[in-house]
C-alpha cells in the first residue's frame, strides 16, 4: 500500500463515507440485483460490479439498465428496487476495522461526519441498524453535486465548524478521492475494488483496509490495540478438505502451504478484508496446531481469484490432502503486499510465521486452542 504523503498540518476532523467504505454493501447489491435480473431473463455478472462503486442510486440504477439491456426507464427500475434494497440495510455488516475506527475517534474526541452520494433517509435508515452517531451526516440529495464533486465535503466541514484543510477524507471510490482533494482535504483511499491501488494516486495514502489505518500518521491518536504486531479480532471459523493448490507452496517457496476449497464458504471470505491472518488449526485425526494464513489474492503471484492459504507451523512429513482441516483465525498481522523478489516474500512469510508463533502463546490467543469447532465444526 502506498505511504502517506508528507502534510503540513495537523487533523482535527475526520470524514467517512458509507457503502464500500464503512460497510460491506457488495453482496447485499448482489442479492437484490441477481434475482431481478434472473426475473427478467438476465445474469448477473460480478465483474461489472466495481461500475456502481461511488455511483448516485440514479446513476447505479442507469448503469445497470444499460449493461444488461432492460426495459424500464431508471425511474421505473428505483421504484422497483429500491423496496428490496430497503428490506436488507439491517443485513449489511460493517466492513473489518469499521466499528474499530469510529469507536476510536468517538472515544479520543475526534470529530466525525459520514458523508455519502446516498440520499440522506436512505444514511440515516442504514446507519440506524447499527447504532452509531455522527457529528455531521450529509447525503447526496442536500448539494447541488454528489461526487465527485466536492459540494458534500465542503458541506460535512461547514456543518462541523471547521476548514477543509483540517479534514481527513476515507474514501473507497474513485469519484469519493477526487471530490475529497477537490475539497481542499487529505484523503486515504481504501479501494474496494480488488486490485485497482495504482488507480488511487491522487489519494494521499491508500490502505488495503480500514484495519491498516494509522491514526498517528495524521497527528491524531493512535490505536492502543495492537499486541506484539498482531491484532485482536472477533474470531471467525471456516472448514473444508485439504486440496491441491498451484504447486508453488513447497516447491517455490519451501513452505508447505494448505489449501481450502473458498468456494465452499465463499460469503465468509468476502466479509473479510485480504491479508495475512494467523489462528488454529485442526486436522480431525492429528490434532490441533499453530497456523498464519493468507487471504486474497496474493499480489506477487497475482491470483485471478480469492484464495485462502493456511501454513500450519509444524513438520507433518507427508501430506495430507483430503483430511479434514479446521480454522479458527483469532488475530490479523498485515495487508497483503508486493515484493520486489521471490527471496523478500519468503523472507516475510517465515516473519508472519513468527509473530504468530509467539502471539499464539499469549492468553488471549491461546484460549482459542480448545475451541469445539476445532474438534468438530458443527459445534460453533
Amino acid at each position: 500500500m502506498a505511504a502517506p504523503k508528507p502534510f503540513s498540518r495537523l487533523i482535527s476532523h475526520v470524514i467517512l463515507d458509507l457503502d464500500g467504505t464503512l460497510l460491506n454493501t457488495d453482496s447485499v447489491v448482489s442479492k437484490v440485483v441477481k434475482p431481478f435480473l434472473v426475473k427478467n431473463g438476465k445474469t448477473w455478472d460480478s465483474k461489472k460490479a466495481h461500475k456502481l462503486v461511488g455511483k448516485t442510486p440514479y446513476e447505479a440504477a442507469a448503469v445497470v439498465l444499460e449493461d444488461y439491456g432492460l426495459p424500464y426507464s431508471t425511474e421505473e427500475f428505483l421504484s422497483m428496487i429500491t423496496p428490496m434494497f430497503s428490506e436488507q440495510w439491517c443485513n449489511i455488516k460493517p466492513l473489518p476495522g469499521a466499528n474499530r475506527l469510529i469507536k476510536h475517534l468517538r472515544s479520543n474526541g475526534v470529530p466525525t461526519a459520514l458523508a455519502s452520494n446516498l440520499p440522506r433517509s436512505n444514511i440515516e435508515a442504514k446507519i440506524s441498524c447499527h447504532q452509531e452517531s455522527f457529528s455531521a451526516i450529509v447525503g447526496g440529495d442536500e448539494v447541488e453535486k454528489g461526487k465527485p464533486s466536492p459540494d458534500i465535503f465542503w458541506e460535512a466541514a461547514k456543518r462541523m465548524n471547521t476548514t477543509p484543510s483540517n479534514c481527513l477524507v476515507i474514501e473507497d471510490s474513485l469519484p469519493g478521492v477526487t471530490a475529497g482533494k477537490a475539497a481542499g482535504m487529505h484523503v486515504i483511499a481504501v479501494p474496494s475494488v480488488p486490485k485497482k491501488t495504482a488507480e488511487f494516486s491522487t489519494a494521499d495514502e491508500v490502505i488495503n483496509s480500514l484495519l491498516d489505518v494509522k491514526p498517528e500518521n495524521w497527528g491524531l491518536p493512535p490505536f492502543k490495540d495492537w499486541i506484539e504486531g498482531t491484532l485482536p479480532i472477533e474470531p471467525w471459523f471456516i472448514s473444508g478438505p485439504m486440496i491441491k493448490g498451484f504447486g508453488r507452496g513447497s516447491k517455490v517457496l519451501g513452505i508447505p502451504t494448505a489449501n481450502l476449497p473458498a468456494e465452499n464458504f465463499s460469503d465468509v471470505v468476502s466479509e473479510h478484508t485480504s491479508g495475512v491472518y494467523f489462528g488454529w488449526a485442526g486436522l480431525s485425526t492429528r490434532g490441533v496446531y499453530k497456523m498464519v494464513m493468507s487471504i486474497g489474492w496474493n499480489p506477487y503471484f497475482d491470483n485471478t481469484e480469492k484464495t485462502v492459504e493456511p501454513w500450519l507451523l509444524h513438520d507433518f512429513g507427508e501430506d495430507f490432502y483430503g483430511e479434514e482441516l479446521r480454522l479458527a483465525i483469532v488475530g490479523y498481522i498485515r495487508p497483503e503486499a508486493n515484493f520486489s523478489s521471490l527471496e523478500s516474500l519468503i523472507e516475510r512469510i517465515h516473519e508472519d510465521g513468527r509473530i504468530a508463533e509467539r502471539a499464539l502463546d499469549l492468553p488471549m490467543y491461546a484460549k482459542y486452542k480448545d475451541s469445539p469447532y476445532l474438534r468438530n465444526p458443527l459445534q460453533q
